[in-house]
């Protein structure tokens, strides 16, 4: 059982779990449109574990090279900032095989994506893209964390997964727990497997979203990107908090 206590709820404008002047300057501009979109999500006051999943898969080759998966990295540490006083991101890589979580906080970001890259092997070594490898990192590093707080998971991928059974049975199970997944897709096409996930059934509750980056996610509006992962999530927490997920 998770240990829970008493959490604020939202309410009033929306005030950064850390105060943006302990915040690089880069990254500020980020928190502030989170923050424009936690509102608009009904969102306010929240307080949220962040999490990000990069897809490690072999067709992600040129989203690492032009800085997508970097660029994709500092939103999320921009939105933690607004939600979580720590100031930490799990970064979970995926492809046919786990890695290690890495913690990517406010002196540790600037090209943390790409020297993880090149730690586990470069190109040369990028896999398939099995998706419960990272599911189930996430939800043991959650666990682990004994928070009280829901968790947010913007996980990142560019195809379908080669294990699509499991996946979708490990969102049956996790929709018994705190943890929202909002899934961001990059590639010209919209990933099929992911707008079937957003609507599936036999969840306890509808824990998943997804938003498309399309084929150069770094010309999307940070707004849009934050519109797109965090509006599904508002309508969730309330949600969460009727079936006792959340306090």
């Amino acid at each position: 059982m998770f240990n829970r206590k008493k959490a604020p709820a939202p309410s009033g404008p929306h005030t950064p779990a850390i105060s943006l002047d302990k915040v690089p300057a880069p990254l500020v501009s980020l928190a502030k449109t989170a923050t424009v979109s936690l509102e608009k999500s009904g969102l306010a006051g929240l307080r949220a574990a962040v999490y990000l999943v990069v897809d490690r898969s072999g067709s992600m080759r040129p989203y690492f090279a032009n800085g997508s998966v970097q660029r994709l990295a500092d939103q999320a540490l921009g939105l933690s900032v607004t939600v979580d006083d720590d100031g930490v991101v799990p970064l979970v890589m995926f492809d046919s095989r786990p890695y290690p979580v890495v913690e990517v906080d406010l002196d540790r970001y600037a090209g943390v994506v790409g020297q993880q890259h090149q730690l586990h092997g470069g190109d040369a070594t990028m896999g398939g893209t099995r998706y419960t490898i990272a599911m189930r990192a996430v939800i043991e590093h959650y666990i682990d964390a004994r928070t009280t707080d829901p968790a947010l998971v913007i996980f990142q991928t560019d195809g379908g997964p080669q294990d699509p059974d499991d996946v979708r049975l490990q969102l049956v199970q996790s929709s018994k727990l705190p943890i929202f997944w909002s899934f961001c897709g990059f590639g010209h096409s919209r990933v099929r497997f992911l707008a079937e996930l957003d609507t599936m059934r036999g969840r306890l509750l509808d824990n998943a979203s997804y938003f498309h980056a399309g084929a150069d996610p770094r010309s999307v509006p940070d707004q849009d990107l934050y519109d797109g992962l965090l509006g599904e999530f508002g309508k969730w927490v309330p949600q969460a908090r009727a079936k006792g997920l959340l306090p």
